[in-house]
């Protein structure tokens, strides 16, 4: 009996030596994890990602660190893709979406919603107070006020401006980097391991009215799997929603991708199906960012010109992101 005690000890101490123990069965290492860290789309990430730091960095949730980071910039009037300030809808209406997912797969959801601020606050309030996960429109602005949210004009004077410039032609030309740099949407790894993510936009210029994009659905425009990592998109919404993006990539990674190539080979099936169909990229740009939970990241997108923040123990940087077309066009 002593002896065979012995042997299952020399087995249990192989095995680790190996490499097999239960998180290295997932393509987990020993290596030091990388933690706190915040990514966060485009450059506005920047100072987005130094209102989430200050969560982290005080050892924080994840889920309120990316909720402070992305308020920053759905509260900025000069950020015209976001929020207060956000380019309207044909109609001149400035609609917005956002969605929120914590490390324990909560979900909250708005879309279409109006004259509302703070989307992003306004979904997690649909996660943690309604048995349901999205809210859209006149109930979703009901529901806003009902929880305390004021009501407030969204629409800028730069903003109208725009629109009524784009009257004139009425065209819908969706340039690429410009126009559809539409979406922050944030990740981030927190100090006890765990992950969240947040997404939201007002949605490309001057889209029909009761246009909804990929930002405010989950797997999507967004997606956090806790034992494995986080993804988030900018861009054309449809061809995210097209190919489950985000969800994409995170499925990706629980298969050994690392996430750069996670964010690659979602970019790459997009493509595809825009081949598929017979369709041009020229006017198509979609980007990622990816996190797994040793806080490794990566990032990709079809057109140059996507860039993404990155906030870590080394500081806060903006790192431009490699493409299947070099250039744009």
């Amino acid at each position: 009996m002593n002896s065979r005690r012995r042997f299952l000890r020399k087995i249990g101490v192989g095995s680790l030596a190996l490499g097999l123990a239960p998180n290295l069965s997932k393509g987990m290492s020993l290596e030091k994890v990388n933690k706190p860290v915040v990514l966060s789309t485009w450059d506005f990430g920047l100072k987005a990602n130094v209102a989430a730091w200050e969560v982290l960095a005080a050892g924080g949730r994840a889920l309120d660190a990316v909720e402070q980071g992305v308020r920053l910039t759905e509260a900025d009037p000069t950020e015209r893709s976001v929020g207060y300030g956000g380019r309207p809808d044909r109609d001149g209406k400035v609609t917005l979406d956002a969605c929120i997912m914590d490390e324990n797969a909560g979900i909250g959801s708005v879309a279409a919603l109006e004259h509302i601020k703070h989307p992003i606050s306004v979904a997690r309030a649909v996660m943690e107070k309604t048995p349901h996960v999205m809210l859209v429109g006149d109930g979703a602005l009901q529901f806003a006020k009902e929880q305390g949210f004021p009501e407030e004009d969204l629409l800028t004077a730069e903003s109208e401006k725009e629109w009524r410039e784009w009257l004139k032609t009425a065209k819908y030309e969706p340039v690429v980097n410009i126009e559809n740099h539409d979406t922050i949407g944030m990740i981030a790894l927190d100090s006890h391991g765990n992950l969240s993510g947040a997404c939201t936009t007002s949605g490309m210029a001057f889209k029909m009215h009761g246009r909804v994009g990929d930002s405010p659905i989950i797997g999507a425009g967004l997606y956090v799997d806790n034992e494995i990592g986080a993804a988030t998109a900018t861009g054309h919404g449809e061809e995210v929603i097209r190919t489950v993006g985000s969800h994409l990539v995170v499925e990706l990674m629980r298969q050994g991708y690392a996430p750069q190539k996670a964010c690659e080979e979602a970019v790459k099936r997009i493509v595809k199906f825009t081949h598929n169909r017979k369709k041009t990229l020229d006017n198509i740009q979609v980007g990622f960012i990816a996190l797994n939970k040793r806080g490794e990241y990566g990032a990709y997108c079809i057109h140059g010109g996507f860039n993404y923040a990155k906030y870590d123990a080394k500081g806060n940087e903006l790192i431009v992101s490699n493409s299947y077309l070099k250039t744009n066009g």
